[in-house]
């Protein structure tokens, strides 16, 4: 089980509502969350059919076809456990004042899509450990409804029940990412630290070495609990190897992006801007930005509030013969929220901040509200580009 996190490492536009990712079914909803299942589930839905019926028909003999139908049962029955998992990372995150997007369930359980990332140990810590800790209650309720339910097939869906959801909670906690023991590692590193991208970098790796250890689990299966490994076992060690080192490994190459992102100052990176009356001819206003040797143009009212960014590509657009007759305004836009800045802002909460309110242009303003400059997005993703390419 894991928790999907949006993270950005530029300044992509944000769509006012996520798409439901392609391949999935939305079943329900959760606190306002989609709950999704994908059509792998289907595939692992059957195969626990199968693999369960022989259990089925020494329960309860003489059903024929209708083993895989109590088998399917069973599964879905076993869903739904991974769906309170899930719901609990989602109801924790909601209680930090994150927004959750979509509750999925998947061909190796669930993740629950989370935006944005913890701002504090604490918070990645409790949101990551509620999920473990749930599926472990599951499976000790389960564990107990055991000594008082009937012989059956109920009997053997409690008992299924409990040993699922303990492995599931206990192996949940194995301190590499994406599983949530590797956000509870990620946590106490941080909160060590106080560094968050060097706790992520050392759950990255520990999830890769978990990786490799599923991967090599079923050499050491016979030895350890007397069971020889089939083709099943090697194939299924496989696949969840592969999920984990191939989600580990994205981690990792998150963390290492994002600690480039401290290279991003928006004071270092702000444009020279001049202010000018919002009716003055555009070309009036060029000629004093080039005068004054200013890269971006500034509209004001009558009384110095600054109001509009004259866009760039507006102004190119417009032709020098047109220029004395229209006003600076026509080529501006209007100052909304979330487009002026603090001039000291960068690193991510710069990117943040540019992924909420995506534009052209920004506003940078001191703490005491005067005009310090311009910052163009343009600017920001090239000095990005050119960070990352001198830190490989």
């Amino acid at each position: 089980m894991s928790e999907q996190r949006s993270e950005s490492s530029r300044t992509p536009a944000r769509p006012e509502r996520p798409q439901r990712p392609p391949g999935t079914i939305k079943v329900g909803t959760i606190a306002g969350s989609d709950v999704l299942v994908t059509t792998s589930w289907f595939v692992i839905a059957a195969l626990i059919a199968w693999v369960v019926a022989p259990r089925v028909d020494q329960v309860a003999p003489g059903l024929g076809g209708l083993k895989y139908v109590a088998g399917f049962a069973f599964a879905v029955i076993l869903y739904l456990s991974v769906l309170l998992h899930e719901a609990s990372h989602a109801f924790m995150a909601r209680h930090y004042g994150f927004q959750v997007t979509s509750i999925t369930l998947h061909f190796l359980g669930g993740a629950t899509a989370i935006d944005g990332e913890a701002r504090t140990p604490r918070q990645e810590l409790f949101i990551a450990v509620v999920g473990p800790l749930t599926s472990i209650a599951v499976g000790l309720v389960a564990l107990g409804m055991w000594f008082v339910t009937p012989d059956g097939l109920l009997l053997m869906a409690v008992e299924g029940l409990a040993g699922a959801n303990l492995i599931v909670g206990v192996l949940n906690l194995v301190p590499g990412l994406p599983l949530d023991g590797g956000r509870v590692l990620k946590a106490a590193v941080w909160g060590a630290t106080g560094d968050v991208l060097k706790g992520t970098v050392v759950a990255a790796w520990t999830g890769r070495v978990t990786a490799v250890a599923a991967l090599t689990w079923p050499l050491f299966q016979k030895r350890v609990i007397g069971t020889t490994p089939d083709v099943f076992d090697f194939v299924l060690a496989a696949m969840v190897a592969l999920f984990l080192w191939t989600a580990a490994s994205s981690a990792l190459a998150s963390a290492q992006a994002r600690g480039k992102l401290p290279a991003l100052v928006a004071r270092r990176l702000a444009r020279r801007a001049l202010a000018v009356p919002d009716d003055l001819p555009l070309a009036e206003a060029v000629r004093r930005a080039r005068e004054a040797d200013a890269g971006s143009l500034i509209t004001v009212t009558g009384s110095g509030r600054p109001i509009g960014l004259v866009s760039e590509a507006a102004l190119v657009a417009t032709p020098e013969e047109r220029r004395p007759w229209v006003a600076v305004s026509t080529v501006a836009r209007t100052i909304e929220p979330g487009m002026s800045l603090p001039a000291g802002i960068e690193g991510e909460p710069l990117v943040r901040a540019m992924t909420e309110v995506p534009a052209h242009e920004y506003l940078l303003v001191e703490d005491d509200g005067s005009i310090y400059g311009v910052l163009s997005t343009a600017d920001v993703e090239r000095a990005f580009r050119e960070a990352r390419g001198g830190r490989r």
